[in-house]
């Protein structure tokens, strides 16, 4: 497998400085304990003082060289000598990246760690405080308005167009369209909007008589034989006009009006006509599909998706438009909702619980897998030289640690012979 650099982020500039600091300070305090111990071996002759504190320089010199080692043998080789069992990291990193996963998977990924930190975590309350928060919400409105208008940017118009328009024509040849009818005449009678409509309809044939009284009266001369005076036309007119305006003027002023009942009833026969008669029924979907073949309306389903995607764009970009506003108050509701009603929060938590347990049975050992394999591919030497600069700078102390203990050590060892 090919090797490649570890995925880590840049280091920063002041933690390798850290870094060479540090290693300046353990290697100067190494240094120090050498310097020392040659002025001992060259100047003192092992006696008195000089015996102590040659004797701590010596085990100065020991400590801080093992701790050297040490720290040394996690990133590589020592002095680029194949010690065994040196450049720990180098050589055991897949080891090392199946150990993590396998770790990750025992005591992270699991079934009730997981429910625990979902609990914990209080999820439904605190994305419901943020999701009421009106200026969240605005930005959640615009961000979803950006999304809608980049969706339908990049969608195909011509295969959408046939889509919709194919998907259109469907349903509404599948829709049972007679019971709907029905349950429509029901609602405009049980409103009444039925007689309000038959009274407009009689008020307007009376302006309509009114205005073309003498068209009406022509035509009565025109049918009448020619042996019948005009003053008998006249008089027959008037008699059968003045009882015509009569008769919508007496329907019109009378809620109770045997012609009122009829059409009320008529319309209601016609609705229980549309549950029950196939005949009915038939004729109601042969006049739907008729009105769904005529040029006019195929057309306009042919253009329903432009006409849709225009308005859809056009209320996306507008910042003050309905489909932004509706959206915004939605995701306050909902954002309420979540922080106050402690019923839905523990559905929604219950719901968490349940997904992260179902991704921790099933799916631990692949969410696993990316670890191991990731830290398979990552390039040795880059590897332990990340991971030297990340930890480094605190391994620095064994050394140091090393150094001042290894002296002292030996002091106190140097001081115990001579006193015994």
């Amino acid at each position: 497998m090919t090797a490649v650099t570890a995925p880590v982020p840049p280091m920063a500039a002041e933690r390798v400085r850290a870094l060479r600091r540090m290693k300046l300070i353990a290697g100067g305090l190494l240094l120090g304990a050498a310097v020392v111990f040659v002025v001992c071996r060259t100047v003192g002759d092992g006696a008195g003082v000089w015996g102590y504190v040659q004797a701590a320089a010596e085990a100065s010199m020991v400590g801080g060289l093992a701790d050297w080692f040490a720290v040394t043998a996690l990133f590589r080789h020592p002095l680029r000598l194949p010690i065994p069992h040196t450049a720990i990291i180098p050589s055991k990193k897949d080891q090392i990246g199946e150990g993590l996963a396998s770790f990750v998977q025992q005591y992270f990924l699991t079934s009730e760690i997981l429910s625990e930190r979902v609990t914990a975590a209080r999820v439904p309350q605190r994305f419901g405080e943020w999701l009421a928060e009106p200026e969240h919400a605005r930005r959640l409105a615009d961000e979803l308005a950006l999304a809608v208008s980049g969706t339908a940017s990049v969608l195909r118009d011509d295969v959408l167009r046939d889509s919709v328009a194919a998907f259109a024509d469907k349903r509404l040849r599948a829709l049972d369209i007679a019971p709907l009818l029905a349950r429509l005449i029901d609602a405009v009678c049980d409103a009444g909007q039925h007689q309000a409509t038959l009274t407009t309809t009689l008020k307007g044939t009376l302006k309509f008589l009114e205005a073309n009284k003498a068209e009406f009266r022509k035509r009565v001369s025109q049918e009448s034989p020619e042996w019948v005076p005009d003053w008998v036309d006249d008089r027959v007119f008037a008699k059968g006009f003045s009882l015509l305006q009569s008769f919508l003027a007496d329907v019109i002023a009378d809620d109770g009006h045997a012609l009122r009942r009829g059409f009320d009833q008529q319309l209601r026969e016609l609705a229980e006509r549309l549950r029950t008669d196939p005949e009915q029924i038939r004729k109601v979907e042969l006049g739907r599909d008729q009105l769904l073949d005529h040029p006019s309306v195929r057309e306009y389903l042919a253009n329903l998706w432009d006409s849709m995607k225009k308005l859809l764009l056009d209320e996306a970009g507008d910042p003050e438009s309905d489909l932004r506003r509706s959206a915004q108050s939605l995701t306050i509701r909902l954002g309420e909702v979540l922080r106050d009603d402690t019923s839905i929060a523990g559905k929604v938590n219950e719901a968490l619980e349940r997904l992260a347990g179902h991704v921790a049975t099933n799916y631990a050992d692949d969410l696993t897998a990316v670890i191991s394999l990731t830290v398979s591919r990552w390039d040795t030497e880059e590897t332990s030289r990340r991971l030297e600069i990340q930890v480094g700078r605190d391994l620095q102390f064994i050394r140091i640690n090393g150094t001042v203990v290894g002296a002292l050590a030996g002091l106190a060892i140097y001081t115990l012979t001579q006193l015994f």
